[in-house]
């Protein structure tokens, strides 16, 4: 048995703006990158290396902040973030701050495997992967159209924003992630940003922190956050779903269920997350309007996409 979730983010284009071309685009999308993933699993290959391949190709899709698709800063520059967990010793690899690397979440795995640490940041983090012989880019190969108006838009303005549109606050692409159990009984989690739009300082989200937007442990689950950051990381989200399993005996639904529409809503902090746990069980729980979501479940045999 095994199973795969991913999401392209929490607090999706507003209905009333989604058209159904658009939708397809999206729906599409996510279909190719849980079946890059679900190509490993079925071939009895490690959780670890599907959500890996499932986000890599979220980062090449330019419909998803991450990657390809990454939000300008103040600078009108890019700085990218991601992390990676393998459940089996709960060990994890994370950066932020790259300005240069094509795929974020391959560099955060090569920490993880290749490195006595957890997290690398911005020069640093690059440093190493020259040293692994990782590709790099200028900063050309992140631009893209709408994300340049969408900076353009508030980038005079002393703020930043999570979701921003053209005209309307309609325009909510953030966080892209996976999360798999593979048929050894591992589990795995991944996540990858671009941040929000015009942010200022090198700020970092959740995303890298190991325990607030990633976290995976075969004693119970793996977990993939996206929204509002900074209420992600004060309340260690993704470590708490797997706190509420492990010593309350919550199930995954009930764990993510009380924490994204009860303890999260409560603080007004807009989000959501995917889940699975070490039965193969899977939980994708949000508090907007929408998730870019898909996921495949071996007993199933059926992909399973959706926005709203």
């Amino acid at each position: 048995m095994f199973s795969i979730a991913i999401h392209g983010g929490a607090g999706t284009l507003s209905k009333s703006l989604m058209d159904a071309q658009k939708g397809k685009e999206y729906l599409n999308a996510l279909e190719q990158a849980l079946e890059a993933g679900k190509i490993i699993l079925e071939k009895g290959g490690a959780a670890l290396d599907a959500v890996e391949a499932a986000v890599v190709a979220l980062e090449d899709c330019p419909l998803f902040n991450a990657g390809k698709g990454a939000v300008f800063n103040h600078q009108g520059e890019h700085e990218l973030d991601a992390s990676i967990m393998d459940g089996n010793g709960s060990k994890g690899g994370s950066v932020a701050a790259l300005q240069h690397i094509k795929n974020p979440i391959r560099l955060a795995k090569a920490i993880l495997q290749k490195s006595a640490h957890v997290m690398l940041i911005g020069d640093g983090a690059e440093q190493f992967a020259k040293e692994q012989g990782f590709e790099t880019v200028d900063q050309a190969y992140f631009y893209n159209e709408f994300r340049y108006q969408q900076w353009q838009e508030i980038k005079d303005e002393d703020r930043f924003a999570l979701d921003h549109s053209l005209a309307i606050k309609e325009q909510k692409k953030g966080t892209v992630g996976a999360v798999a159990l593979d048929m050894h009984g591992n589990l795995a989690a991944a996540t990858s940003t671009g941040g929000m739009t015009n942010k200022k300082w090198g700020r970092v989200g959740d995303t890298p922190i190991i325990g607030a937007g990633t976290y995976a442990n075969n004693a119970t689950c793996a977990v993939s956050c996206t929204g509002h950051g900074e209420f992600f990381i004060e309340q260690v989200v993704a470590y708490d779903v797997h706190c509420l399993m492990l010593y309350k005996n919550f199930s995954l639904q009930q764990a993510t269920e009380y924490i994204v529409l009860d303890k999260l809503k409560k603080l007004d902090a807009e989000g959501g997350l995917i889940a699975i746990d070490n039965k193969g069980n899977c939980s994708l729980v949000f508090n907007s309007e929408g998730m870019y979501r898909a996921h495949f479940n071996a007993d199933e045999q059926k992909i399973i996409t959706a926005i709203y």
